[in-house]
């Protein structure tokens, strides 16, 4: 499993596709959301203090993949949501890890593909979250 995660950590995926890996990182948390969310939600998603999403975020807003939006319900709060280019880049990290896992599994028949999902799929749901 330690393979497996170092291997295909989010900065090894972006490098793959060629998209930086920090700002990477904040696009996986807000299209996971799928709604806007604050600085605070990206930091407890990727488990950094506040300071560190801070930077994600302000990387991945001068990029331009990601833009704040004033919270309607609370004027101090600022939202983010994905650009057009941020959701274009996910959509590419997307066909890079499709991609690299089609590699890993090229040779693999259908019965081997399904039976790798329905384990991994039924470890994954056996960790405690």
């Amino acid at each position: 499993m330690v393979t497996i995660r170092r291997r295909q950590s989010r900065r090894a995926l972006a490098r793959l596709q060629g998209a930086p890996g920090p700002e990477l990182e904040v696009l996986d948390v807000l299209e996971a959301a799928g709604e806007p969310v604050t600085v605070s939600a990206v930091a407890e998603a990727l488990a950094v203090d506040q300071p560190r999403a801070s930077r994600l975020v302000a990387a991945a807003v001068t990029a331009g993949l990601v833009r704040r939006e004033a919270d309607q319900a609370d004027g101090r709060r600022a939202l983010l949501a994905l650009t057009d280019a941020g959701r274009a880049a996910v959509g590419r990290a997307h066909e890079a890890r499709q991609a690299a896992f089609a590699q890993a599994m090229a040779g693999w028949t259908d019965a081997e593909r399904a039976e790798f999902a329905r384990l991994l799929t039924r470890f994954v749901e056996s960790l405690p979250g």
